[in-house]
């Protein structure tokens, strides 16, 4: 079930904010949404995780086609031919 809400705020985040959705081909509404559901699931997490690793969290960005497995695979292969 979707439900409306409506929130208050500085007109110039909210420019830069549908600014932002607009660049991402996201709507603001999906935007907000994933942030609290983000906050909602960290907090039921959070103290399982250590506060270094908590500060880092988001700092690291990859494209959505990263492949971990296989640059791990090409770095182990790099440095053990």
């Amino acid at each position: 079930m979707t439900t409306k809400l409506t929130l208050t705020m500085e007109d110039t985040v909210i420019d830069s904010a549908k600014k932002y959705a607009r660049d991402n081909g996201k709507s603001l509404s999906d935007i907000v949404e994933n942030y609290l559901k983000s906050i909602a699931i960290q907090d039921d997490t959070i103290s399982e995780i250590s506060p270094k690793v908590t500060r880092l969290m988001g700092i690291l960005k990859v494209p959505d086609d990263f492949d971990y497995k296989k640059e791990l695979g090409d770095a182990l292969a790099e440095k053990y031919k």
